[in-house]
């Protein structure tokens, strides 16, 4: 079938992308659903830094590639050896998808899937496939998603079922946002009542760990970052604390804004100086924690005495370190209980053709979680 997805040829392109148009709308040929495949309908795609990152070059990927990988749709068709879902489902992608046989997916770490994690590297689907072409040419799908089409093809181990009573607009959130934010302080940190914590970074990752360690009963939670429009929205959210870097004049004077140091600090930005700032935050014996993906050029220099005399600890923290296909529905149920309202932190909407112009958006770091909607 021919599709209308967001073609990205050539990394490292300069803004404004509404001026550069990096990504070209362009009519692509979608093969059908193989073995184990599923196709889906999208109806809402989020746009995350991760994307954008290919985009500028700081996590280059094989080009010519179709991208977007949060997204909510609707199965359209399913291919053979799928029998646990039908057309009308409604389904959240996965950005890793997860073979379930590797040591990773067995030890319940789906997210380090090794299969996932080489099909991804490659551009292929799940089952080592490329099912988007322009003639003879084959284009890469991102993280075996590609999204940011009015179709998609992806392997049944892409997507999540979940429940048709709230809007795919909501719904996307949970496939990263959500997903990779809780996840990282309920599975990575495991906070507990009357812990303590620092987000730095408050982008749609960001926003969702500050909820879940808010939901988590965390008696402070320091939000960190340079728009005072999104810190204004984490007081709302329940930040005890709201600093803006930018009038830090010191250490130890973000320390004292912050209250003092925290049990676990956050990176959510993807930033050195995010990482640095979270860390230096973090008490002794406590844990910084990352689920940011910069440049892999960029390192934090660390002193190992610091580490081992304070008893640090430093943790990635990636999918949100649990089992996407019961961590979704679980997010979704506190979320439809109201206990965890990731509703507000719903951005712009933007139509496919305004692709450019949402990165812009984001790039401008005062946006919240933006969309296109098809």
């Amino acid at each position: 079938m021919k599709i209308r997805a967001a073609l990205l040829r050539e990394m490292g392109v300069q803004g404004p992308y509404a001026q550069t148009k990096p990504l070209k709308i362009t009519e692509i040929e979608l093969d059908p659903p193989g073995f184990g495949e599923v196709l889906v309908k999208m109806r809402a795609s989020g746009l995350c830094h991760s994307d954008l990152s290919v985009i500028n070059g700081d996590r280059p990927r094989g080009l010519p590639m179709v991208l977007g990988h949060e997204s909510s749709g609707e199965v359209v068709e399913i291919g053979p050896g799928v029998t646990d879902l039908k057309p009308g489902d409604h389904v959240v992608m996965v950005f890793v998808p997860s073979c379930g046989n590797c040591g990773p997916c067995m030890e319940a770490r789906p997210a380090l899937c090794e299969p996932g994690a080489a099909a991804n590297t490659q551009g292929t689907l799940l089952g080592g496939e490329r099912r988007l072409h322009i003639g003879s040419e084959y284009i890469n799908h991102h993280t075996g998603v590609s999204c940011f089409a009015d179709h998609a093809v992806v392997s049944r181990r892409s997507c999540v079922k979940v429940t048709a009573d709230i809007s795919h607009r909501e719904a996307a959130l949970f496939g990263c946002a959500v997903l990779t934010g809780a996840g990282a302080v309920v599975n990575r940190a495991r906070i507990r009542l009357g812990d303590t914590a620092a987000v730095v970074g408050l982008g749609g990752v960001g926003l969702s760990a500050l909820l879940a360690a808010v939901g988590a009963g965390a008696r402070r939670v320091v939000a960190i970052d340079l728009s005072d429009e999104k810190l204004e929205l984490a007081r709302q959210m329940g930040a005890t604390h709201v600093i803006n870097p930018s009038r830090v004049a010191s250490d130890a004077d973000l320390i004292d804004q912050a209250g003092g140091r925290v049990d676990f600090g956050f990176d959510m930005a993807g930033a050195v100086p995010a990482f640095e700032t979270a860390y230096k935050l973090t008490r002794r014996g406590g844990a910084t924690i990352t689920s940011g993906l910069p440049n892999p050029r960029f390192n934090f220099p660390l002193s190992l005495s610091q580490l081992v005399g304070e008893e640090r600890e430093i943790r990635g923290s990636y999918l949100g370190s649990g089992v996407p296909a019961l961590d979704i529905n679980r997010y979704i149920d506190l979320y439809k209980a109201g206990r965890l309202p990731v509703d507000k932190m719903l951005g712009k909407s933007f139509t496919l053709d305004q692709i450019n112009e949402g990165f812009d958006h984001l790039a401008s770091g005062g946006s919240l979680r933006d969309a296109i909607v098809f």
